[in-house]
């Protein structure tokens, strides 16, 4: 980040490079390209391009040779560090107009692992992959030889190492005039993901433009192969005469199957007799409309029978440079080596052979391109964000010491200036850095990571009206990606409350760096979320709110929780259609948001994002995000661990069941194995607070107690294990004042270390205490342990278990009132 260079890229499965053409336009170098038909080749070398001519490479992707080729172009530039990777391979066998599939359409999806396997040797900083919309949801054969979705072959292999988004954009909602809906893909390397969100990458909304703002203005062709004198481009292209009445006489929107004289309709003669055509797609033969958008462009669009393909008035199909306009393909784009100006001095006879050698291979290009602005907006985006300057961790002190009057006080003479050319992020995270009541207000800066991933599960709000809250807005790390998700819609109020006045005051300042659309009103609340009465429902209330502790008597909710973010959830689902909350991972679990967990289960929880302790920088604590929909019926819950790079659907009531203490949002068949054997919810737990480094001692004697630790639990748990120089001993005349004394020499407890992902226990020995590294857990009623009992809490089964039982926790691990529910004894011993 931060240089000056030409940015890099290569492209695979790159046809004749329309796309691509808008990296060459915002300035990116091609590194190598790759192509299978040779034609198309042909036509980016007239484009140059690749500055080196051995950057254009024929062949298919799954010849070893052709990668090898890609390696040697970026050694050969000395790339050992790519900025982008551009793949769009074949999509035959993903149509949703394909629904059947054979081995052989896996095989050839396959080719999307072949780009996979790419960004896994080169490990580009981005990858953009672009395809049609059922793209994510196809199958195909992945590395292991297994069938799976192309979504999960891509989360699979790259999810430890990018943060992932796709989305399926309709490409008219983002400067082209054809009707195309597709999926894109793109990907940031883990070590930029914290400044470059993948969703920032993505094409800007512009309002759709009709036909007849873009290409009203070309000359109307009346006559069969007329040819315009200022362009070779824009012709009407030859079709039998026969046909012309077919169509002459369509009103815009009407096909030729609509006319009620049947020799107008389209039809052959067989041996004398008239035979109406086969009308499979009601979009054949059917005049466009100069009102609306362009229709969606295919790759037989030289054909009268293939779909939307009639001009709006013209009786002829669109025109090259009709379909170039369309698909915002520059005039400077070139088909051939010659220069347009030569082929437009050409007599007619020479154009027509110009045409009829390379007509057909133009059009299907056009057909099967990606619009050229969609990849000069991403290559934009990226031109911008790879050459910005960073706020990054390791600088945050430097930058407060260079600056030493820098304060919350005076932050905004400093904003204002834009200092260093920082991005809104970096702005932001100074402000909440320089905030003085940051911990007071537990306010910490949201990480564009968190960003990303709350993103993808946001709902579409299809409303003429758009109603937003942010209960604790902060610096305002949300807004940019708020505003994003919503820019198509007519008109958006947001509101974005704070308890903090100098918080707005910073953050109107900070919104001066952010582009704000003409359909966002912004509104500004210095409040207390919880106090605030709102006169309106809100569509989404979104945010990060406070995770301080509190006292439950001061609760003015009838939902007790002494946490506020506990408090700010079920205000929020109170307050909203829908709510998308980040929280604390113990959300899940704890007795303090028990209540919390009962009222939320009675709405439909929609998605639950586990970012472990991924989400805050230097902040240990584990965070998730929830969000619920308070409208729609209950359905399956979306559940993700970040750090464990996995996926999955729940149903609601699977895990949240009233069987088990709390939710367990991983809970699979193996785990309801185990949870059907084991006899459960048997102990209670007592974990010592009172024994301290501070009066342990090294040595032993008689007048010593053992204190036992964690550690000295064998990890099989065959018994006890002394070790040197971790081995701690009491005073027997302190044990007097200590609670865990209750439990000196008791016959039936039992022992079991504590913050561990390898349980095991013990019966408690004699003689012995234990510190808080060690839960001492005591059955509920008269029984006692198995030997077998014992071992099995050791084996790989029950810890297997144990960890999803837990949640895959790391931070909150403690042996509770809770957690101790899931310390059993098998049933029949078995």
């Amino acid at each position: 980040m931060g240089t000056k260079e030409r940015l890099t890229y290569i492209s695979l499965f790159s046809s004749a490079g329309v796309g691509c053409f808008g990296f060459k336009k915002q300035g990116f170098k091609c590194i190598a390209t790759n192509e299978l038909v040779e034609r198309r080749i042909a036509v980016q070398i007239a484009n140059n391009k690749c500055d080196s001519s051995s950057g254009y490479i024929c062949g298919s992707l799954k010849e070893s040779s052709v990668k090898q080729r890609i390696y040697e172009e970026l050694k050969k530039e000395k790339i050992e560090d790519l900025d982008v990777l551009i793949a769009t391979p074949p999509c035959q066998g993903m149509s949703v107009a394909n629904h059947k599939k054979n081995d052989g359409d896996k095989e050839r999806n396959s080719l999307v692992v072949e780009s996979i396997n790419m960004v896994i040797k080169i490990k580009p900083k981005i990858f953009i992959f672009e395809n049609v919309p059922a793209f994510m949801k196809t199958i195909c054969t992945d590395n292991d030889g297994n069938d799976k979705s192309i979504g999960e072959a891509i989360s699979v292999n790259l999810g430890n190492n990018y943060a992932i988004s796709s989305q399926v954009l309709n490409f008219k909602d983002y400067g082209a005039c054809s009707s195309r809906t597709r999926c894109l893909v793109i990907g940031v390397r883990n070590d930029l993901s914290q400044y470059i969100s993948p969703i920032e990458l993505y094409p800007s909304y512009e309002k759709e433009k009709t036909l007849k703002e873009v290409i009203g203005n070309l000359k109307s062709l009346k006559n069969i192969g007329e040819i315009d004198d200022k362009d070779i481009y824009h012709n009407f292209r030859k079709y039998p005469e026969h046909m012309r009445s077919w169509i002459s006489g369509l009103d815009e929107g009407k096909s030729a199957f609509d006319n009620e004289n049947p020799l107008e309709k389209p039809h052959r003669i067989i041996n004398g007799e008239y035979v109406l055509n086969k009308r499979k797609n009601a979009d054949k033969y059917t005049r466009q409309y100069w009102n609306k958008v362009g229709p969606c462009i295919h790759t037989r669009n030289d054909q009268l029978a293939s779909q939307n393909t009639i001009h709006p008035s013209d009786d002829r199909v669109f025109s090259i440079r009709e379909l170039m306009m369309m698909m915002t393909i520059p005039n400077d784009f070139k088909w051939t080596d010659d220069q347009i100006e030569t082929l437009n001095k050409m007599s007619l006879h020479e154009k027509q052979k110009y045409l009829k050698k390379n007509e057909i291979n133009i059009r299907q290009c056009i057909g099967e391109a990606v619009p050229t602005i969609i990849m000069s907006k991403i290559a934009s985006n990226i031109n911008y964000f790879l050459k910005k300057k960073f706020l990054k961790h390791k600088d945050v002190n430097k930058i407060i010491v260079d600056n030493s009057l820098l304060d919350y006080d005076n932050l905004i003479s400093y904003i204002d200036k834009n200092p260093s050319n920082y991005d809104y992020f970096s702005l932001s995270k100074i402000a909440e850095l320089c905030n003085s009541n940051r911990q007071k207000n537990s306010a910490y800066y949201t990480d564009k990571i968190i960003l990303t991933h709350i993103y993808d599960q946001l709902p579409e709000i299809n409303k003429d009206v758009v109603r937003i809250l942010e209960p604790s807005v902060g610096a305002g790390n949300f807004l940019p990606f708020i505003l994003i998700k919503y820019s198509k819609c007519k008109n958006v109020i947001l509101d974005l409350i704070d308890i903090d006045l100098k918080s707005i005051e910073i953050l109107k300042c900070l919104l001066k760096h952010l582009h704000i659309p003409e359909n966002i009103k912004i509104n500004f609340i210095c409040a207390d979320f919880l106090k605030y009465e709102f006169k309106e429902k809100y569509d989404l209330v979104i945010g990060n709110p406070p995770f301080t502790k509190i006292n439950t008597d001061k609760s003015i909710l009838d939902v007790n929780c002494n946490n506020l973010a506990g408090r700010f959830i079920v205000k929020s689902i109170r307050t909203s259609n829908y709510v998308s909350m980040v929280m604390p991972k113990f959300l899940l679990n704890t007795l303090d948001f028990r209540e919390v967990r009962d009222y939320i289960s009675t709405y439909k929880i929609d998605s639950i994002i586990d970012f472990g302790e991924l989400g805050f920088k230097g902040v240990k604590v584990e965070t998730i995000n929830i969000a619920i929909d308070t409208v729609n019926k209950i359905e399956k819950t979306f559940i993700k661990s970040i750090s464990k790079n996995k996926e999955l659907y729940q149903k609601q009531s699977y895990f949240i069941s009233n069987s088990l203490p709390y939710w367990i949002i991983y809970r699979n068949k193996e785990f309801d194995k185990v949870f059907k054997n084991m006899e459960l919810g048997i102990f209670d737990v007592f974990r010592d607070r009172q024994i301290t480094n501070s009066i342990l001692v090294k040595e032993n004697g008689n007048d010593k107690i053992r204190v036992l630790r964690s550690r000295n639990i064998k990890e099989d748990g065959s018994g006890l294990i002394n070790i040197d120089n971790y081995d701690c001993y009491l005073e027997k005349k302190d044990i007097d004042k200590l609670s865990v004394k209750k439990f000196y020499n008791r016959d039936n407890a039992y022992l079991v270390p504590n913050m561990t992902y390898k349980p095991r226990m013990i019966k408690m020995p004699k003689n012995v205490l234990v510190n808080g590294s060690v839960a001492i857990l005591i059955p509920k009623y008269d029984f006692s342990m198995s030997e077998e009992d014992m071992k099995f809490l050791s084996s790989e089964k029950y810890r297997n278990f144990y960890e999803i039982a837990r949640n895959y926790q790391t931070r909150s691990l403690n042996i509770d009132k809770s957690s101790v529910y899931f310390f059993g004894r098998l049933k029949n011993g078995k």
